[in-house]
Protein backbone atom coordinates (compact mmCIF):
# COMPACT_ATOMS: atom_id res chain seq x y z
CA UNK A 1 0.00 0.00 0.00
CA UNK A 2 2.75 2.49 0.96
CA UNK A 3 6.14 2.43 -0.74
CA UNK A 4 8.73 4.99 0.33
CA UNK A 5 11.76 4.82 -1.96
CA UNK A 6 15.07 6.54 -1.24
CA UNK A 7 13.50 9.72 0.07
CA UNK A 8 15.48 12.63 1.40
CA UNK A 9 14.15 15.89 2.78
CA UNK A 10 16.24 19.03 3.05
CA UNK A 11 14.69 22.15 4.55
CA UNK A 12 15.64 25.75 3.75
CA UNK A 13 18.87 26.56 5.53
CA UNK A 14 20.39 23.19 4.73
CA UNK A 15 18.93 21.00 7.50
CA UNK A 16 18.46 17.47 6.16
CA UNK A 17 15.68 15.77 8.12
CA UNK A 18 15.76 12.50 6.15
CA UNK A 19 18.50 10.88 4.10
CA UNK A 20 17.87 8.04 1.64
CA UNK A 21 15.09 6.32 3.60
CA UNK A 22 13.16 3.42 2.08
CA UNK A 23 10.32 1.49 3.70
CA UNK A 24 7.29 -0.52 2.59
CA UNK A 25 4.05 -0.76 4.57
CA UNK A 26 1.58 -3.45 3.57
CA UNK A 27 -2.16 -2.89 3.45
CA UNK A 28 -3.61 -3.56 6.88
CA UNK A 29 -0.24 -3.44 8.63
CA UNK A 30 0.54 -1.58 11.86
CA UNK A 31 4.02 -0.05 11.95
CA UNK A 32 5.86 1.81 14.70
CA UNK A 33 8.44 4.44 13.71
CA UNK A 34 10.88 5.08 16.55
CA UNK A 35 13.84 7.38 17.09
CA UNK A 36 15.12 10.27 19.17
CA UNK A 37 13.65 13.77 19.01
CA UNK A 38 14.68 15.20 15.65
CA UNK A 39 15.32 11.80 14.08
CA UNK A 40 12.90 12.52 11.21
CA UNK A 41 9.80 10.66 12.40
CA UNK A 42 7.38 13.57 11.90
CA UNK A 43 8.88 14.40 8.52
CA UNK A 44 8.40 10.82 7.35
CA UNK A 45 4.71 10.82 8.29
CA UNK A 46 4.15 14.20 6.62
CA UNK A 47 5.78 12.95 3.43
CA UNK A 48 3.59 9.84 3.42
CA UNK A 49 0.49 12.02 3.85
CA UNK A 50 1.56 14.41 1.10
CA UNK A 51 1.67 17.31 3.57
CA UNK A 52 5.28 17.90 2.52
CA UNK A 53 7.27 16.96 -0.57
CA UNK A 54 10.59 15.09 -0.53
CA UNK A 55 13.73 16.70 -1.90
CA UNK A 56 14.59 13.38 -3.54
CA UNK A 57 12.92 10.01 -3.90
CA UNK A 58 9.28 8.98 -4.18
CA UNK A 59 6.25 8.03 -2.12
CA UNK A 60 3.75 5.69 -3.77
CA UNK A 61 0.30 5.13 -2.22
CA UNK A 62 -1.87 2.43 -3.77
CA UNK A 63 0.11 2.64 -6.99
CA UNK A 64 0.00 6.46 -7.18
CA UNK A 65 3.25 8.38 -7.01
CA UNK A 66 2.08 11.24 -4.82
CA UNK A 67 5.35 13.13 -5.24
CA UNK A 68 4.32 13.78 -8.84
CA UNK A 69 0.71 14.69 -8.14
CA UNK A 70 -0.45 18.25 -8.66
CA UNK A 71 -1.44 20.27 -5.61
CA UNK A 72 -5.08 20.30 -6.74
CA UNK A 73 -5.18 16.49 -6.56
CA UNK A 74 -3.64 16.13 -3.10
CA UNK A 75 -6.80 17.04 -1.09
CA UNK A 76 -8.62 14.14 -2.73
CA UNK A 77 -5.74 11.80 -1.86
CA UNK A 78 -5.76 12.94 1.77
CA UNK A 79 -9.34 11.77 2.18
CA UNK A 80 -7.80 8.31 2.44
CA UNK A 81 -5.79 9.45 5.48
CA UNK A 82 -6.46 10.22 9.10
CA UNK A 83 -3.63 12.27 10.63
CA UNK A 84 -3.18 12.78 14.37
CA UNK A 85 -0.84 15.70 14.94
CA UNK A 86 1.56 15.93 17.85
CA UNK A 87 0.20 19.36 18.84
CA UNK A 88 -3.48 18.32 18.48
CA UNK A 89 -4.52 21.30 16.26
CA UNK A 90 -7.93 21.42 17.92
CA UNK A 91 -10.29 24.37 17.46
CA UNK A 92 -10.79 25.55 21.04
CA UNK A 93 -13.63 27.91 20.12
CA UNK A 94 -15.67 25.00 18.72
CA UNK A 95 -17.40 22.10 20.43
CA UNK A 96 -16.24 18.49 20.52
CA UNK A 97 -18.90 17.74 17.92
CA UNK A 98 -17.75 20.53 15.59
CA UNK A 99 -14.09 19.53 15.88
CA UNK A 100 -14.93 15.96 14.95
CA UNK A 101 -17.22 16.97 12.10
CA UNK A 102 -14.72 19.33 10.46
CA UNK A 103 -13.25 16.86 7.89
CA UNK A 104 -16.76 15.84 6.80
CA UNK A 105 -17.94 19.46 6.51
CA UNK A 106 -14.93 20.28 4.33
CA UNK A 107 -15.68 17.25 2.15
CA UNK A 108 -19.31 18.30 1.70
CA UNK A 109 -21.09 15.44 3.46
CA UNK A 110 -24.85 15.85 4.09
CA UNK A 111 -25.78 17.04 7.59
CA UNK A 112 -27.55 13.81 8.54
CA UNK A 113 -24.58 11.67 7.47
CA UNK A 114 -22.21 13.99 9.35
CA UNK A 115 -24.24 13.53 12.53
CA UNK A 116 -24.28 9.77 12.18
CA UNK A 117 -20.55 9.50 11.55
CA UNK A 118 -19.57 11.96 14.27
CA UNK A 119 -21.57 10.12 16.90
CA UNK A 120 -20.09 6.79 15.79
CA UNK A 121 -16.54 8.18 15.96
CA UNK A 122 -17.08 9.74 19.38
CA UNK A 123 -18.59 6.49 20.64
CA UNK A 124 -15.48 4.58 19.57
CA UNK A 125 -13.21 6.85 21.62
CA UNK A 126 -15.49 7.12 24.65
CA UNK A 127 -16.61 10.74 24.17
CA UNK A 128 -20.19 10.23 23.02
CA UNK A 129 -21.60 12.16 25.98
CA UNK A 130 -19.32 15.16 25.50
CA UNK A 131 -20.48 16.47 22.10
CA UNK A 132 -21.30 19.96 23.40
CA UNK A 133 -18.17 20.37 25.53
CA UNK A 134 -15.29 22.64 24.49
CA UNK A 135 -11.85 21.03 24.13
CA UNK A 136 -10.44 23.24 26.89
CA UNK A 137 -12.66 21.43 29.40
CA UNK A 138 -11.24 18.02 28.44
CA UNK A 139 -8.26 16.32 30.05
CA UNK A 140 -5.12 15.68 28.04
CA UNK A 141 -6.15 12.11 27.40
CA UNK A 142 -9.64 13.17 26.33
CA UNK A 143 -8.20 15.77 23.95
CA UNK A 144 -6.11 13.03 22.37
CA UNK A 145 -9.23 10.87 22.06
CA UNK A 146 -10.94 13.79 20.32
CA UNK A 147 -8.03 14.01 17.86
CA UNK A 148 -8.46 10.32 17.12
CA UNK A 149 -12.21 10.73 16.57
CA UNK A 150 -11.56 13.56 14.11
CA UNK A 151 -8.95 11.46 12.31
CA UNK A 152 -11.19 8.41 11.85
CA UNK A 153 -14.56 10.10 11.24
CA UNK A 154 -14.10 9.88 7.47
CA UNK A 155 -13.23 6.16 7.77
CA UNK A 156 -9.72 6.42 6.33
CA UNK A 157 -7.79 3.49 4.91
CA UNK A 158 -4.57 4.84 6.45
CA UNK A 159 -4.15 6.28 9.94
CA UNK A 160 -0.98 8.24 10.77
CA UNK A 161 -0.23 9.26 14.37
CA UNK A 162 2.66 11.53 15.34
CA UNK A 163 3.75 10.94 18.97
CA UNK A 164 0.11 10.33 20.03
CA UNK A 165 1.03 9.45 23.61
CA UNK A 166 3.85 11.94 24.17
CA UNK A 167 2.10 13.95 26.90
CA UNK A 168 0.08 11.16 28.50
CA UNK A 169 0.71 8.98 31.51
CA UNK A 170 1.25 5.25 31.05
CA UNK A 171 -2.37 4.28 31.67
CA UNK A 172 -3.77 6.72 29.10
CA UNK A 173 -0.99 5.83 26.66
CA UNK A 174 -1.93 2.17 26.85
CA UNK A 175 -5.58 2.99 26.16
CA UNK A 176 -4.66 5.09 23.12
CA UNK A 177 -2.48 2.36 21.64
CA UNK A 178 -5.26 -0.17 22.25
CA UNK A 179 -7.56 2.03 20.13
CA UNK A 180 -5.05 2.03 17.27
CA UNK A 181 -4.79 -1.75 17.48
CA UNK A 182 -8.59 -2.00 17.33
CA UNK A 183 -8.67 0.11 14.17
CA UNK A 184 -5.88 -1.98 12.69
CA UNK A 185 -7.79 -5.20 13.42
CA UNK A 186 -10.60 -4.05 11.12
CA UNK A 187 -8.18 -3.43 8.25
CA UNK A 188 -6.91 0.13 8.74
CA UNK A 189 -3.22 0.60 7.91
CA UNK A 190 -1.58 2.34 10.88
CA UNK A 191 1.76 4.17 11.22
CA UNK A 192 2.68 5.51 14.67
CA UNK A 193 5.77 7.57 15.45
CA UNK A 194 7.05 7.46 19.01
CA UNK A 195 10.21 7.91 21.05
CA UNK A 196 8.68 5.95 23.94
CA UNK A 197 10.32 2.52 23.85
CA UNK A 198 8.12 1.38 26.73
CA UNK A 199 5.14 1.83 24.44
CA UNK A 200 6.37 -0.76 21.96
CA UNK A 201 8.04 -3.13 24.39
CA UNK A 202 6.76 -6.60 23.60
CA UNK A 203 4.65 -5.36 20.67
CA UNK A 204 4.04 -7.83 17.88
CA UNK A 205 3.93 -5.07 15.26
CA UNK A 206 6.93 -4.27 13.07
CA UNK A 207 9.15 -1.39 14.15
CA UNK A 208 11.61 0.74 12.20
CA UNK A 209 14.16 3.01 13.85
CA UNK A 210 15.40 6.37 12.56
CA UNK A 211 18.66 7.92 13.71
CA UNK A 212 19.55 11.47 12.60
CA UNK A 213 17.48 11.10 9.45
CA UNK A 214 18.73 7.68 8.44
CA UNK A 215 17.04 4.30 8.68
CA UNK A 216 19.05 2.58 11.39
CA UNK A 217 17.11 -0.67 11.77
Amino acid sequence: MITVSHISKRYPGGYEALRDVSVNVDSGEMLFVTGHSGAGKTTLLKLVAGIERPTRGSVVINGQNITKMGRASLPFLRRNFGFIFQDHKLLFDRSVYDNTALPLVISGFPRREIGRRVRAALDKVGLLGREKARPVTLSGGEQQRLCIARAVVNRPAILLADEPTGNLDAAYAGEIVAMFKAFNQVGVTVMISTHDHGLIHGAEQRTIHLDHGKLAS
